[in-house]
């Protein structure tokens, strides 16, 4: 990136002492520059920000671009230089070295997932073959880097069926309708969404690490019969293998709703995900759980999922990704016990200081036999639609709005299992 020459700018302490001098661009960027070099990085980023502040267009990226560097590699502040990076590319998309710098900044955070994807999207902007080599070292260097840390979400969640439950007042049975409890119907309801997460890596040898994940997530209501809460926890090894990664682990979780004990669940799950080209990665994914219902044992027993997706990055801005899905659920009660199959997709798209993302999925379930008590075989068809929003215009620190709106809907030959929903979120996350 070059340093513009531009009219004269006004430093205050932060450049040159007590008194105002007038500095041109060219001699403020050597004044922070020089102060950067000989360690004093309060001083050069505060000129950093002055010339940030005062300009527009090439010259402020430049000063953004400079004082990222300085929150990345000398004070490892590495949130902080991924706004910087952010806020550079809702001006410059296409800007490749800055795309490849805010991967970086992802990878030493411990969000390998983004930081690919910012690398797929630097690839498909089209790069000289100086930069094409410095995404090559970068996406080697992605799964050897050891994070550890946190995150967080939080928002505010209105809901039109917080329950996931019919609106029917009856239930259609071999015994004739039976009258349903209000609980058991579809109830609407404002939450909380909460969602946390700590991770780190330790690197084992050269080709393998341990990670270790434990992660946590509640939804919380006025109404506290309706509060669903989970807490997990992942162990196992991450390998580089075949030109990929492959993590394996152990799995335990335990999920509460209305505020009792709900389910127990422990297994293991094999993730592998491939580069299949500069644009494109492939995942593959199989879990095995033993589940244990503590409100219902004869929903007890084991669960096998499989899982494909690819992800694709169309140009610097966009891109798009598909998942499928076979799930088999087994049960002491075959009524319970069913097969599942579906499909899912994703397309995101940055619109300057705003990025959108749209989701959709559709998935159809049988199961193995009809429950005693209900006419038909359980058959359900489920849709859903979400979009969300990250607006980054209104970035408070580190932290920008999301807003996010759902619909689901779920057919089924069984009433119990028919509902609808809408809902919304409204919350924080990270502004890169």
């Amino acid at each position: 990136m070059s340093c513009l020459v531009g009219a004269p700018l006004h430093a205050q302490d932060a450049v040159a002492g007590a008194q105002s001098v007038e500095l041109t661009n060219a001699e403020l960027f050597a004044v922070a520059d020089a102060a950067r070099d000989r360690g004093e990085l309060d001083l050069a980023a505060q000129a950093y920000e002055a010339l940030a502040e005062n300009e527009e267009g090439p010259l402020k990226r430049e000063a953004l671009f400079r004082l990222a560097m300085l929150r990345a590699d000398l004070q490892q502040r590495y949130a902080d230089a991924a706004v910087l990076f952010r806020q550079i590319l809702d001006e410059e998309p296409g800007n490749a070295r800055v795309r490849i710098e805010l991967a970086r900044m992802q990878a030493m955070m411990g969000n390998l997932g983004e930081a690919s994807r910012e690398l797929r999207a630097a690839q498909a902007a089209g790069l000289p073959p100086e930069v094409e080599q410095m995404v090559r070292f970068y996406a080697q260097a992605l799964t050897a880097q050891r994070p550890f840390g946190a995150s967080f979400r939080v928002a505010l969640a209105p809901d039109s069926n917080i329950n996931r439950a019919t609106r029917s007042d009856t239930l259609d049975t071999i015994l004739g309708d039976f009258t349903l409890d209000e609980d058991a119907q579809e109830t609407s309801g404002v939450g909380l969404s909460l969602q946390g997460q700590l991770f780190g890596k330790v690197g084992i040898d050269r080709r393998s690490d341990l990670l270790l994940r434990l992660s946590a997530s509640g939804d919380v209501y006025r109404e506290s019969q309706f509060d669903d809460y989970i807490v997990a926890l992942q162990a196992g090894p991450q390998y580089r293998l075949w030109g990929g990664t492959l993590d394996v682990a152990a799995t335990a979780s335990h999920r509460w709703f209305g505020q009792e004990s709900y389910s127990l669940t422990v297994g293991a799950t094999a993730d592998y995900r491939l580069p299949v080209s500069d644009t494109a990665q492939l995942r593959v994914s199989a879990t095995v759980t033993d589940n244990d219902n503590r409100r219902n044992d004869l929903q007890d027993g084991t669960r096998l999922a499989l899982r494909s997706g690819v992800d694709l990055a169309l140009d610097a801005r966009s891109g798009l990704g598909a998942n499928l899905m076979a799930v088999r659920t087994g049960a002491r009660d075959p009524g319970y016990a069913n097969v599942t199959g579906g499909i899912d997709g994703y397309l995101y798209r940055e619109f300057g200081s705003v990025t959108a993302v749209l989701d959709l999925g559709y998935s159809h379930l049988e199961a193995d036999r009809r429950l005693l008590l209900f006419p038909e075989r359980r058959v359900d068809d489920r849709f859903s639609v979400a979009l969300s929003g990250t607006l980054r215009t209104l970035r408070l620190g580190n932290f920008a709005p999301v807003v996010k709106v759902e619909y689901e809907k779920n057919l089924s030959t069984v009433g119990i299992y028919k509902y609808n929903r809408l809902a919304g979120e409204i919350g924080v996350a990270a502004a890169f």
